[in-house]
């Protein structure tokens, strides 16, 4: 399980393309957002640098482990 706190989420289409990026990254994976406390949790056997990287490049900012 990796948990990510992903701050410049704002709405549902925030979420989407967050989802989007977890997805291009490994298709298996699965993720849940929760908007208000901008923790996206993701179930995959993909290292967290993977997603951190994957979200920051769809315009996200992810805080450091």
């Amino acid at each position: 399980m990796i948990d990510l706190k992903v701050s410049g989420m704002t709405c549902g289409g925030c979420v989407r393309a967050v989802e989007k990026a977890v997805a291009r990254t490994d298709a298996k994976a699965s993720v849940s957002v929760d908007l208000p406390t901008g923790v996206v949790r993701i179930e995959s056997e993909r290292p967290r640098a993977d997603f951190a990287s994957a979200i920051e490049a769809a315009g996200y900012d992810v805080e450091p482990a």
